[in-house]
C-alpha cells in the first residue's frame, strides 16, 4: 500500500532486517509519519544473507547487521546510511567471533560492536575504527558452556542476546542454552574489553531458555524474556549486580499449547512493557510497570498474523510496529499512553520474512 508522500521533516526511517529466503530483500528501508503511522518504501539493500538482526550507530550514518548465513559461519556487514535518499552502501565486513550471529548492539561511545552467535555459544567483541568500519583484527571471542534440561534446544550453549547497561560499563548476554544470563564489564581501552563481572552471571529458572533483555529507563530494573518457558524475569540492577525479585508468565490461565517467546521492549515513559510470543498464542503481553518495578498484567494483543519475531516503539510513543516473520507483514499498532492497550491502526506493509526493526532519526 502506498500512501500519500510523507514530509521529510516530520518523517523517521524504519530500517527492517529480514531473513532472505527466495524473494527476501535483506535489509530494508521505510519512511514513517509519526503523527498518522503510515509507511512508505524508500529502498531495499541485497547481497546480504539472513540480516536479521540490526543496530544503529553514528547518529544514524551508520547501520550494522548480523549476516546469520548458515550454522557453520557467521559475520557482521558495517554499512554508510544517506539520510537524504534513505540508501544503505556496504562499507567493510567482519567475522562476528561465532557462529549463526542473531543479535547485534553497538556501545554508547561507539567503539565496538557486540555479537551474539547462537549456534556456537559465542559473544563476540570486534572494535571500531574512526570512519565507523569494523576493525576485523580487533576481534574477541569469549566461548560460553554448558547445557540445561531441555533436551532439545539446551544441550549445549546458545548465546542469543548482548545488551549494554546505560551507564555503558557492563554488557549483559542471556544464553538460552544453558539458562545463564552473564553479566561483563566493559572496558573500551582494554585489549580484550570483556571480562566476566562478580558474579559472573545469574541463573533462571532451568529450562526457562532466556532469549532478549531490556533495561527500563531508569537503569534499575532488568528484565529478562525466556523463549521456552514464556516467562519475564524482573531483576533490580545496580553495577552490574542482578537482584531477581519476580518471574511471571506470559501465558493465560491453562494455556497447554506450543510457548516461543521472542521479543521485549519498554515504552519510552518506562511505564509499560511489551512481549511478544509466537507459535500457538502470536500476540504481544502488555505489562505496567509501577514504581518498585514489579510487572503488573494489563493485556494482550492479537498481532493479526504469525510469528511475531520482533517489534519496535517508536520514539513519540505513539505506535508500535510489529514484524510478523511467517506472514510477511509489518503491523503498526497505536498506543493508548495510558493503559498501555494497542489498536490495529489498518496499515501494515509487505515484507519478505522481517524479523527486527529499529528507527532512526533523518535530522
Amino acid at each position: 500500500m502506498i500512501h500519500a508522500a510523507i514530509k521529510q521533516a516530520l518523517m523517521l526511517y524504519l530500517v527492517i532486517g529480514s531473513y532472505t529466503k527466495p524473494g527476501g530483500k535483506g535489509i530494508s528501508v521505510y519512511a514513517f509519519d509519526p503523527q498518522t503511522g503510515a509507511l512508505e518504501f524508500r529502498s531495499a539493500t541485497e547481497g546480504i544473507d539472513n540480516p536479521s538482526y540490526l543496530t544503529i550507530g553514528r547518529n544514524g550514518t551508520m547501520i550494522y547487521a548480523v549476516s546469520e548465513k548458515n550454522k557453520e559461519s557467521g559475520s557482521v556487514n558495517a554499512y554508510h546510511f544517506d539520510k537524504a535518499s534513505g540508501k544503505l552502501s556496504l562499507v567493510n565486513q567482519a567475522p562476528s567471533g561465532g557462529k549463526g550471529p542473531c543479535y547485534i548492539s553497538i556501545d554508547n561511545a561507539e567503539t565496538h560492536v557486540f555479537t551474539a552467535n547462537y549456534s556456537s555459544g559465542s559473544l563476540g567483541v570486534i572494535g571500531l575504527k574512526e570512519d565507523g568500519s569494523l576493525d576485523s583484527t580487533a576481534l574477541q571471542s569469549i566461548q560460553h558452556t554448558g547445557s540445561s534440561i531441555n533436551k532439545v534446544d539446551q544441550t549445549r550453549p546458545h548465546t542469543h542476546s548482548a545488551v549494554l547497561s546505560p551507564d555503558n560499563r557492563y554488557v549483559l548476554s542471556a544464553d538460552l542454552g544453558n539458562d545463564h544470563v552473564y553479566v561483563y564489564r566493559f572496558d573500551a581501552k582494554a585489549h580484550e574489553p570483556l571480562s566476566p563481572a562478580d558474579p559472573a552471571y545469574v541463573t533462571v529458572t532451568p529450562g526457562s531458555g532466556p532469549r532478549h533483555i531490556c533495561f527500563h529507563p531508569n537503569g534499575r530494573y532488568v528484565f529478562v524474556l525466556n523463549e521456552i518457558s514464556g516467562s519475564i524475569d524482573g531483576y533490580d540492577y545496580k553495577d552490574g549486580v542482578l537482584t531477581h525479585k519476580q518471574t511471571i508468565t506470559i501465558l493465560p490461565d491453562g494455556f497447554t499449547g506450543t510457548v516461543e517467546a521472542a521479543d521485549v521492549h519498554i515504552s519510552p515513559d518506562g511505564k509499560f512493557l511489551y512481549a511478544s510470543n509466537r507459535e500457538d498464542r502470536n500476540e504481544l503481553v502488555i505489562y505496567s510497570i509501577p514504581a518498585n518495578g514489579t510487572l503488573r498484567f494489563a493485556g494482550r494483543q492479537p498481532v493479526l498474523g504469525t510469528a511475531p519475531r520482533g517489534f519496535v516503539i517508536d520514539p513519540t510513543g505513539k505506535f508500535v510496529l510489529v514484524a510478523n516473520l511467517k506472514t510477511n507483514e509489518v503491523l503498526v499498532f497505536r498506543r493508548n499512553a495510558k493503559t498501555g492497550l494497542l489498536t490495529f491502526t489498518g496499515k501494515k506493509i509487505s515484507v519478505p520474512e522481517p524479523a527486527c526493526l529499529k528507527f532512526l532519526s533523518p535530522s
